[in-house]
């Protein structure tokens, strides 16, 4: 029975991931045969500007998006998880993000960017005079701006954590009743009770999504970065690993180069995965 998945697994996974790691040590463009040089490409990218701002980029985007994901998420989840009037509206409305096709996600931020004429700026500019905030400031220049265009991107992917919303709500609705009715019989305040109560008893969901969104964060950032900056504004703002690979890979029509940028991104995985790992295996909850 499970012939079926590790026939695909090995198919679609080990055997790209194994011809990846080959073409990582070759010079190839599809249409002359490769050439083996070794480890110039990886010589290459250590040297290259554009992989370290896109790596710096994609580190940074991972330490500030995931957590900002798994708050909003799990605060959510929190707030929706009692049957009440207009719940389940709330609920699709934090899911739909998450159902829109990406490239559609990424064109209708396109729009609500726009620092001329974009919603986001309009309302911010509400209360303002020539064009400035009531705080007397210029709205940002989500497009202009590379800090505003890498908090654009940021603020982009919060907006898709309906899974983590879904998961996070069934974690939670599966804890037992028992433990609530005992609180309440101390007295714990509510404050305590997510402290003491909720958070420990769903923190290993908690461990599990950070780790897979930690690992989903590297690919997330593609097709925002595609659509809407087009990696920039110059020098590389918002140039992320992804779309690094991407522009070396199918627009400049290196292939060996970008199967190395792919390898060390993998690599870069791995440890992240097992550094967050070994953390949250010393907590105790």
């Amino acid at each position: 029975m499970l012939a079926p998945y590790l026939v695909g697994l090995v198919a679609l996974v080990f055997v790209p991931a194994l011809v990846t790691v080959a073409m990582s040590g070759t010079e190839w463009d599809l249409i002359t045969a490769p050439r083996w040089v070794g480890a110039e490409n990886f010589i290459e990218l250590a040297r290259s500007d554009a992989f370290r701002a896109a790596l710096s980029n994609s580190l940074t985007f991972a330490v500030v998006a995931v957590p900002l994901r798994l708050a909003l998420a799990c605060g959510l989840a929190l707030l929706l998880q009692r049957r009440t009037r207009g719940v389940g509206a709330a609920r699709t409305a934090a899911l739909l993000p998450t159902a829109v096709p990406e490239v559609a996600y990424g064109l209708m931020w396109l729009w609500l960017l726009n620092p001329l004429y974009g919603p986001l700026n309009q309302l911010l500019t509400v209360g303002g005079e020539n064009g400035r905030t009531a705080w007397g400031t210029l709205p940002p220049q989500w497009l202009t701006d590379p800090q505003h265009a890498r908090a654009g991107i940021v603020l982009m992917s919060v907006f898709t954590m309906g899974e983590m919303l879904v998961i996070l709500l069934a974690a939670r609705r599966a804890l037992p009743a028992d433990c609530y009715a005992l609180a309440a019989l101390e007295g714990a305040r509510p404050w305590q009770v997510l402290r003491r109560v909720t958070l420990p008893l769903i923190a290993p969901v908690l461990a599990l999504l950070t780790l897979r969104d930690t690992i989903g964060s590297l690919q997330v950032s593609f097709v925002p970065a595609l659509i809407v900056t087009d990696g920039g504004p110059p020098q590389y703002a918002t140039t992320y690993l992804s779309y690094f690979v991407y522009r070396n890979a199918f627009e400049y029509l290196r292939y060996g180069y970008a199967a190395a940028a792919t390898v060390l991104m993998l690599l870069l995985t791995v440890a992240a995965v097992v550094a967050q790992w070994r953390l949250l295996r010393r907590m105790r909850w």
